[in-house]
């Protein structure tokens, strides 16, 4: 695994709110997270999340949002070859050296499979949908297969993440923007970015980025007959608190919570790592 962030690195990130690590797993890793990742995804059937029921996607769905990806979350739960790979320490490290913070913990995971011919990703941001605020949360996003223009890799606003709140669009007013056929609603909420350029980021299997919980993004249609698969996991920086929104948490814990409450329950977000603490999860 290629874990060692540059100063340069650090650096574009810090300007761009994204950065891209080439060959981040060698190949016999990459095997490694696709077994994981396919069989977590066959064993939790139609079940986006664990422990709720609900929650479920059918993927031959005739909707929209079920023919942009196939989503199953929190992997790590129920599954313990996920588990030791998204609890590995040298992930939270990385998401510290780019940010500045001390120590990361686990939000959620993500699979997300883009179905041969599947609908594009509406843009949006991902720390709206979280249950705190914090502008050094972000997420990784591992390729399993080449994410390539023609199948629907992702796409950036370079920079973005600097004005995503300002003196008149605070935390509060942060906006949740539902993936759907609207792919542009974003840009409706946030006029300011309407006429920035964007950039398609390319990406080998094996390869990953990390991007800001507030940088703009999405990803195109798969205009192939495969599937584009993707691994990844949103990071909260260690000390943030509770801003009221339910997102992932489970009834039970959600119902204890009070806006304010730091949100360091190891069960549901496991601290990875801590700069002061040799610390190994998993």
């Amino acid at each position: 695994m290629k874990n060692e962030i540059s100063s340069e690195q650090v650096k574009f990130y810090q300007d761009n709110g994204y950065v891209v690590i080439e060959n981040f797993l060698e190949p016999t890793e990459l095997e490694v997270w696709r077994d994981a990742v396919d069989e977590g995804v066959a064993a939790r059937g139609n079940s986006m999340s664990p422990g709720r029921e609900g929650e479920q996607q059918r993927e031959d769905g005739d909707d929209y949002f079920s023919n942009v990806f196939v989503l199953r979350y929190n992997l790590w739960m129920d599954n313990d070859k996920v588990r030791k790979l998204i609890l590995d320490p040298r992930l939270g490290k990385m998401a510290c050296d780019l940010t500045g913070e001390d120590g990361m913990r686990i939000w959620h995971d993500q699979a997300l499979i883009k179905q041969p011919w599947g609908n594009p990703t509406g843009w949006h941001l991902d720390n709206p949908y979280w249950s705190y605020h914090n502008p050094n949360a972000l997420t990784i996003w591992v390729a399993l297969d080449d994410a390539t223009i023609e199948n629907g890799c992702m796409y950036f606003v370079p920079g973005a993440h600097k004005t995503a709140i300002t003196d008149e669009n605070s935390w509060e007013y942060l906006t949740q923007v539902q993936i759907d056929d609207n792919v542009g609603a974003l840009f409706n909420v946030y006029p300011h970015w309407a006429d920035k350029k964007s950039v398609a980021v390319s990406m080998k299997a094996g390869s990953c980025s990390f991007h800001s919980g507030i940088m703009p993004h999405g990803a195109g249609a798969n205009m192939t007959p495969g599937s584009r698969r993707a691994m990844t996991c949103g990071y909260m920086p260690d000390g943030s608190t509770f801003n009221g929104l339910q997102n992932v948490l489970p009834d039970s814990y959600f119902k204890t919570l009070e806006v304010g409450d730091v949100l360091d329950n190891d069960d549901q977000n496991p601290l990875i790592y801590h700069a002061s603490k040799l610390y190994v999860n998993g």
